[in-house]
Parts: structure tokens; C-alpha cells; sequence
């Protein structure tokens, strides 16, 4: 595990979107594993700031989201289609047809991760899969269970999860009650594991997450089985380790 505590926010940002421009620099053709929610922003602005300086292009780059809310139209604003757009696709040179996220509002979805699942296996393997961390202990929507689903699945989001996304909605009620999300099994196959986490009330839970024992209960303590974690705090939640 190669972990790092930043005492601000813009150092964090910084080195996130210096590990993602550096890969694709590297490997013009990457395969990237792309998160929502409010902990991956400021990564997202910086690697919109590198690309607009001619320092990176995202033509030949795949992207895989974890996840996408199930019944939410893709134009609603808090749909993770319309969150990607905001925060990178439409401030970058990577083509539509390379950024593959789930379709919550397929007919069939058992079938839309049939779909998703065999995409995955045509690009082989994920690069660098970006993580947030829920208060839970969840990664992508893989919510705390006696077992974990390894593909991308159908779950049903735990009420505190939904609590936590209520924040970006008008009220819990209009938070949806499930969600498409890649599987815990794909997450770890990726070659690189980049796990960010910011704030206090994330520092209890990133400490279990990292050296607690290892359990689906707590789906992210499955990350001390990577070979290569590279996990991103900010002084809040890293406070535990100091």
C-alpha cells in the first residue's frame, strides 16, 4: 500500500490528476476506471486544466463509471451520465462512444450487466480504477453483505448510503433505492487501485478500511488484498494514521 496524507485539498487534487495524466501519457491507450460523487472534483478540474494546456489527450483513453442510479433519467441532474459530463467528458477530447457507463434505465437489467460485465472483458483489464469511500465501508455500490457479487450487478442501496446522497437531492425521497454497480471481483482486477477519501467524518472508517480486519461487511478492507493500492487522504481523514 503507497498511502499519502496532503494538508490541503488543491496538493490532493494535484497528485490525483499527476498519477491519471502521468498513466495516460504513459500508455496513450489507457483503461480508466471513473468514480462520482464529491470526493473525485477537484481531480476531474485538474485533469481538465492539464488536457487544456495540451499536456494530455484522452482520444485513445476507455472509461468504465462503477456505477449509475437505477430509474433516474440520464438528464437528470444527479444521474452520473450527467455528473461525467459536467465534471470531465465535456471539457476533454475523449470520444462519446469510448466512455461506457451503466444504463440504469435499461428494460432488462440483468441484461444491461450481462452487457456492461462483457465490455469489461473486451478491455481486458482497468488500468487505474479510481475509488471514493462510503461511510459504510462500501466501494462503488457495493454495500455491506454476507457475500459480495464479483460482476456488475443490481443492489439495493443501504438507507445510510442513500442518507449520504440525500445532500444532492431535494429530499431522501427523491434519492433512488437502487443502482447498477461493477462488482468488487472487477474492482480488484484492475492493475492500479487508486482510493481517494477526504474528511473527518471519513477518518474512522478509512482506518478500518485499510488495517481492520478483512470482511464484506466492511467491502473496502478487500483493497488490502491489492497489489498495488495507492490510497490519497486529505488531513482530516487521515488523522488516524498520523
Amino acid at each position: 500500500m503507497n498511502l499519502h496524507i496532503f494538508q490541503n485539498q488543491q496538493e490532493l487534487n494535484e497528485a490525483g490528476a499527476g498519477i491519471i495524466t502521468s498513466l495516460v501519457q504513459m500508455q496513450p491507450k489507457a483503461v480508466l476506471g471513473l468514480a462520482t460523487g464529491g470526493t473525485p472534483v477537484g481531480i476531474y478540474e485538474e485533469l481538465v486544466k492539464a488536457y487544456e494546456k495540451g499536456r494530455v489527450s484522452f482520444k485513445q483513453v476507455t472509461t468504465f463509471n462503477l456505477d449509475e442510479y437505477v430509474g433516474l433519467p440520464e438528464d437528470h441532474s444527479e444521474s452520473y451520465h450527467a455528473y461525467m459530463q459536467q465534471h470531465l467528458f465535456a471539457h476533454i477530447d475523449l470520444p462519446a462512444e469510448a466512455a461506457h457507463i451503466p444504463n440504469g434505465n435499461a428494460p432488462d437489467l440483468e441484461a444491461e450487466c450481462e452487457r456492461f460485465n462483457q465490455l469489461l472483458d473486451d478491455a481486458k483489464q482497468i488500468d487505474l480504477q479510481i475509488l471514493g469511500l462510503g461511510h459504510n465501508g462500501h466501494i462503488g455500490f457495493n454495500e455491506p453483505d454476507d457475500s459480495l457479487i464479483s460482476g456488475t450487478h443490481r443492489v439495493e442501496l443501504k438507507e445510510e448510503t442513500r442518507e449520504a446522497n440525500a445532500r444532492y437531492f431535494d429530499s431522501i425521497n427523491d434519492v433512488p433505492t437502487h443502482a447498477l454497480t461493477m462488482g468488487v471481483g472487477t474492482i480488484l482486477k484492475a492493475k492500479t487501485i487508486l482510493l481517494i477519501v477526504r474528511g473527518a467524518d471519513k477518518a474512522e472508517i478509512v482506518h478500518r478500511a485499510l488495517t481492520g480486519p478483512i470482511t464484506t461487511e466492511v467491502p473496502a478492507t478487500l483493497l488490502q488484498t491489492h497489489p498495488h493500492l495507492v490510497v490519497l487522504l486529505d488531513a482530516e481523514a487521515g488523522r488516524l494514521f498520523e
